[in-house]
């Protein structure tokens, strides 16, 4: 997908979550109710992300690696003789 499909992608699917906004307070509560599981499964999903992705990079890109202390030891296992 090239960038300016994407970006009218998005521009649709925000117009969309703003048109369901708009007519959320004449909604159902069933609407309502369903319309929040939705954008709290969105924003578990983005927080969860955002915290992998801290995650991943903090020991990927040198940061723990910055301090002598954060170095981690590789360690060898052996198989155990009988």
């Amino acid at each position: 997908m090239s960038s300016e499909g994407f970006l009218k992608e998005m521009q649709t699917i925000g117009e969309k979550f703003l048109l369901k906004l708009q007519r959320l307070p004449k909604a159902d509560p069933v609407e309502i109710v369903s319309f929040c599981v939705v954008l709290l499964f969105i924003v578990t999903v983005v927080l969860l992300m955002i915290i992998a992705c801290s995650c991943c990079c903090s020991s990927c890109c040198g940061c723990a690696g910055s301090h002598p202390e954060h170095r981690r030891r590789k360690i060898q296992v052996r198989p155990i003789a009988h």
